[in-house]
């Protein structure tokens, strides 16, 4: 099968570039595979088993494991699960055992990284705001890998950009990293089709995740009330306006948001998960350490193996059923190749 570029992928799916500066960006960059080429596996990774998820992870509906992709059986890992004390190097090996950051990011690429920090209220303890040690390793694999540069940004719903960034953590995690804190300009959201949505077809999305070479997703792991947990596809919504418009039918619309977005790449947080009172949480006996990252190119099956660590299938999560119904992921993890690293 030949490979388009996403660009390519995004003029034939119709999205419209809006305005001169739009066609500009667009004209002076090219673009990454929405889906990441097989690498060559690298080497030098800590010692690591493939084994089965856990039990809770393989109970899933013969309907949604049949729209799902058959991953390949050889080569890098499908799925990767790092456990250590060091946020850092989980990352790192987590990346290493999917054939490396090198598959996502070539040389000159603009890399976008969204992690949650959905509040300006707590420190990275309380679990409400991805640990900001992932977020720095992240970026600087990026631009080890020769990124041009390396743009990290959310939305906060309590308090500004500016207050949530510092008081996450993040702000100086990744200006430490060689990244760049960017608060979202209104003047960067506009109106988008969205040719696979389901439940929406247009919505104000912010263009550059969609003009940027490379779409990293970082969600931490925790409870929600509306969505039961928020994991990679929740995340996307820090990436529009009208946030609460996307609650009627919110499972089905993060599944059409998710077909737009496609990030190359999802890290899920769960060096500290939240089990309760999520998504701001505030207590710290709602908070669960875990030490754990899980990293892959399919936001499905990343969700699905975060949902196990609350003792909770895909299928309990409705945005990932949805997602696998509409051929975004894998959502039965016993049909996929997870390997699991321990880091000490």
């Amino acid at each position: 099968m030949q490979r388009i570029s996403r660009r390519e992928w995004l003029r034939r799916i119709g999205l419209p570039f809006l305005g001169a500066f739009g066609a500009v960006v667009v004209a002076c960059r090219s673009r990454v595979s929405p889906v990441a080429p097989e690498p060559t596996p690298s080497t030098g990774a800590p010692a690591a088993t493939s084994t089965p998820p856990p039990a809770a992870a393989t109970a899933t509906s013969a309907a949604t494991t049949a729209a799902s992709p058959s991953p390949a059986a050889a080569g890098p890992a499908y799925l990767a699960v790092a456990r250590g004390s060091s946020p850092t190097a989980n990352v790192e090996a987590a990346l290493r055992a999917i054939g490396g950051i090198e598959r996502f990011v070539q040389p000159g690429n603009d890399v976008i990284v969204k992690p949650n920090i959905c509040v300006a209220y707590h420190t990275p303890e309380y679990a409400a705001t991805t640990n900001p040690e992932v977020v720095a390793a992240l970026v600087r694999l990026c631009l080890g890998a020769g990124a041009r540069r390396v743009r990290v940004m959310d939305q906060p719903f309590g308090g500004t950009a500016e207050e949530a960034y510092n008081r996450s953590g993040i702000a100086g995690a990744v200006q430490s990293a060689g990244g760049e804190m960017e608060i979202m300009a209104g003047m960067k959201f506009a109106s988008v089709a969205i040719p696979g949505g389901q439940d929406i077809t247009e919505w104000p999305v912010y263009r550059d995740a969609l003009d940027a070479d490379v779409l990293i997703n970082v969600p931490i792991a925790k409870t929600h009330d509306l969505a039961v947990l928020t994991l990679g596809m929740k995340n996307l919504m820090g990436l529009i306006e009208d946030r609460g418009g996307l609650h009627p039918n919110l499972a089905q619309r993060l599944a059409d948001l998710t077909t737009l977005f496609r990030p190359a790449l999802t890290v899920v947080d769960a060096t500290r998960i939240l089990v309760a009172n999520g998504p701001s949480g505030g207590n710290l006996e709602d908070v669960r350490q875990t030490q754990t990252v899980i990293a892959s190119h399919d936001i499905v099956a990343a969700d699905a193996y975060a949902a196990t660590l609350f003792g909770l299938t895909a299928a309990d999560i409705p945005a990932t059923r949805a997602g696998a119904a509409m051929g975004l992921g894998t959502l039965d993890l016993a049909v996929i190749r997870i390997e699991e690293i321990s880091t000490g």
